[in-house]
């Protein structure tokens, strides 16, 4: 089980990228796999806002695009979207009180980081470094 980051759904949707192929292809695999995968409505809503971006995404799409290619990765059997617990206060409040460096943007992160760990899952596929301040995470990076 595992998550998977804003950043490789926009590299997946932007034919642009350098790193596209090989996350589009990742997107097709797990859509098609028989096991579970998630993501959270967090990054599914940082993904209409990043690709419908005219000063983010190299092509921006409209929201109707966006949340058409949300819908198709929907669409797949296995897909979770993880929420919040009844546990969500008492493990915020323990992630917040181990990194007394979060701050500013990081907070987007630690909110994922913080729903993964609630729902028992470590793997993120991400591009983003600042996953491995999380030692409770395991960010893998599908292109390095």
């Amino acid at each position: 089980m595992f998550v998977v980051d804003t950043n490789i759904l926009i590299y997946a949707a932007d034919q642009d990228s350098p790193f596209h192929d090989r996350c589009f292809k990742l997107l097709n695999d797990w859509r098609e796999q028989a096991s579970a995968w998630f993501v959270t409505w967090g990054i599914l809503y940082e993904f209409l806002r990043v690709s419908t971006h005219h000063r983010v995404f190299r092509k921006p799409w409209s929201a109707a695009e966006a949340w058409q290619f949300v819908e198709a990765l929907l669409s797949s059997s296995f897909i979770g979207i993880l929420g919040h617990t009844d546990r969500h206060i008492e493990v915020a409040a323990t992630v917040i009180h181990e990194m007394t460096h979060l701050n500013g943007n990081l907070m987007h992160d630690a909110h994922t980081a913080i729903i993964m760990r609630e729902n028992g899952i470590q793997t993120i596929y991400t591009r983003d470094t600042d996953f491995h301040r999380f030692a409770f995470l395991t960010p893998v990076d599908p292109v390095a």
